[in-house]
């Protein structure tokens, strides 16, 4: 789905649901990692996060969607926009929207590990960062470190 064809079913999901239309845009942000969605109070834009179209139903997306409608219409409307406020759970409730999002499976990062060793007793120090080896010594005998590889598990 591109971002014309997302802009076109919130016009749509809006008009259905709301009696009101969207006149902004809406658009994909592979960014947002935690959230199904976000509302810019700004430029009255709607971001989707894509894993809502791509992990879960077509249901759950306009659930999103709907949500992010709720934020839309009632701060233009200058109303209770907010989670907390009870305007915005009327409307959610009434309209069928997504109080929360589902949670986005998390892909496994591969992470690097940097090996040093010192050049006296042998002593390896595996590590997430690398650090400099004219600054830190070793933390048994005091000696000098060396580089040894980085290994990507």
């Amino acid at each position: 789905m591109t971002d014309q064809a997302l802009t076109e079913l919130i016009e749509r999901l809006s008009l259905q649901f709301f009696n009101r239309p969207f006149v902004h845009q809406a658009n994909f942000n592979r960014r947002l990692k935690t959230t199904g969605g976000r509302y810019h109070l700004q430029d009255h834009h709607i971001d989707i996060n894509p894993k809502m179209l791509t992990e879960h139903d077509t249901q759950t997306l306009e659930g999103v969607i709907k949500h992010e409608l709720c934020h839309y219409h009632l701060h233009l409307l200058h109303r209770g926009y907010r989670h907390r406020d009870a305007e915005f759970k009327q409307l959610l409730a009434q309209v069928g929207g997504a109080r929360h999002a589902p949670a986005a499976q998390k892909t496994a990062k591969s992470s690097k590990v940097v090996i040093y060793k010192c050049s006296d007793c042998g002593q390896v120090y595996p590590r997430r960062r690398r650090m400099n080896t004219a600054r830190y010594v070793c933390r048994r005998c005091h000696g000098r470190l060396i580089y040894q590889t980085t290994q990507i598990q």
